[in-house]
């Protein structure tokens, strides 16, 4: 990694701020594919899992009550305490997020708002490089508390300690299927899988692509692409930093790694011992050397801004500089907060903005899995008192019937 300074270093921030998810060459080919679901429901969609997803001919596309009981059998009791423990501290902190339905007394009636769940949705598990089973944690928890009635997984190639996962939350539809096949089959429903109205998750290029195609069609929570990690600290522990980096760059050759620093030894420090940490981890290096960047900032103010413009996906900072961040997917605050602990036991969802997206949204959380609905009520007394501004704006507006259906109202009032 090279340690970069002065207009080298805000080139450098200018490209990862500008970084989009590039998914346009791939959009002839996904649609394709989810044209073809569309068409050809289980048939097609049992194809494309044969020849991509490795699912074995005459098997069935969805997991059985059974496989599951048996992934979770077969699990290592450590890892069983583990699924446990991340679950009890996912489902906790979804708790703590959890709106409120309320209603407010005004002059002459009452307004307010009712919380209410999605009925369905749809959650992917990335099945590929590695079998992830924490995803399924953080994709389904959240909607077990918000409520959600149908909740539904797919992953290519569900590995025993995934297939756990589904059976400790009680998951009652798994299917074997990935890719923007998946994503199709999940929006626009085939004879096995009913449509949902909702696909959060993670996912390969494929996936993300097909989640952009489908989602005026069905809801998607976010366009993630691969991970990125940024911290900046002027005293940080430098094996510390550098294992973060590493952590976070084995995810995928892809993934983007920085660290912002006002100090030039430790930018110095660092890059040593992220050599030492990176030895063997053959996609942590290649993320390294293709995305990884050593930025050394001439004064804080300026090494926030750069936190700022690049919005990452996960931000390490000092305690400090917790007030001046405004755009970050998830913040680990400290020395002793590695990012990997938002990955499985924390309780907040790893489940990210990436590209810039921490620009305007957060990380996955119960919220998108509830729809806030408001509700008004009025006597005709608190009708009378602002039927002047209803029928003022309404007739500025050319809207007469709008008008009349509040004078209708309130003539004998």
């Amino acid at each position: 990694m090279r340690i970069l300074q002065g207009q080298a270093a805000e080139n450098a921030v200018a490209t990862l701020a500008g970084r989009s998810s590039r998914l346009e060459e791939l959009e002839p080919r996904v649609r394709q594919i989810i044209r073809a679901v569309r068409r050809g429901g289980d048939q097609t969609l049992v194809r494309y899992a044969t020849l991509w997803d490795g699912l074995q001919k005459g098997r069935p596309v969805r997991v059985s009550e059974e496989e599951m009981a048996e992934g979770w059998r077969s699990t290592p009791r450590e890892t069983q305490h583990a699924l446990r423990s991340a679950a009890a501290a996912i489902r906790r902190f979804c708790q703590w997020q959890m709106p409120r339905s309320w209603r407010k007394p005004v002059p002459g009636g009452e307004l307010g708002q009712i919380v209410r769940p999605l009925q369905s949705v749809g959650c992917y598990v990335p099945g590929g490089r590695y079998p992830l089973p924490s995803t399924l944690l953080m994709t389904v928890i959240p909607a077990q508390v918000a409520g959600v009635p149908r909740i539904c997984v797919v992953s290519p190639r569900p590995q025993p300690a995934t297939l756990a996962a589904a059976a400790l939350l009680g998951v009652g539809e798994v299917y074997r299927c990935g890719g923007a096949q998946a994503v199709a089959a999940l929006a626009y429903g085939t004879e096995t899988i009913p449509a949902v109205d909702k696909i959060v998750g993670p996912g390969n290029s494929f996936v993300t692509t097909a989640k952009k195609l489908v989602s005026f069609d069905c809801a998607i929570d976010m366009l993630a692409g691969p991970t990125e990690a940024v911290l900046y600290s002027d005293s940080g522990n430098p094996k510390f930093l550098a294992a973060d980096l590493v952590a976070q760059a084995e995810h995928d050759p892809d993934a983007v790694v920085v660290l912002i620093t006002t100090k030039l030894p430790l930018a110095k420090n660092v890059r040593a011992a992220i050599t030492d940490a990176s030895r063997g981890n053959l996609i942590a290096q290649q993320a390294i050397r293709r995305n990884g960047h050593l930025l050394v900032a001439a004064s804080r103010p300026q090494a926030l801004a750069w936190t700022n413009r690049i919005a990452p996906e996960h931000l390490t900072i000092d305690e400090n500089d917790l007030a001046a961040v405004h755009s970050a997917g998830s913040i680990f605050i400290g020395d002793y907060s590695p990012q990997s602990a938002g990955d499985y036991a924390a309780g907040p969802n790893h489940v990210l903005p990436t590209a810039g997206a921490a620009r305007f949204r957060g990380g996955l959380s119960v919220h998108d899995f509830l729809k806030i609905i408001t509700v008004q009520q009025f006597d005709v007394t608190g009708l009378a008192r602002i039927a002047p501004v209803i029928t003022a704006l309404a007739e500025a507006e050319g809207l007469h019937a709008h008008a009349e259906s509040v004078r209708v109202r309130c003539a004998d009032a």
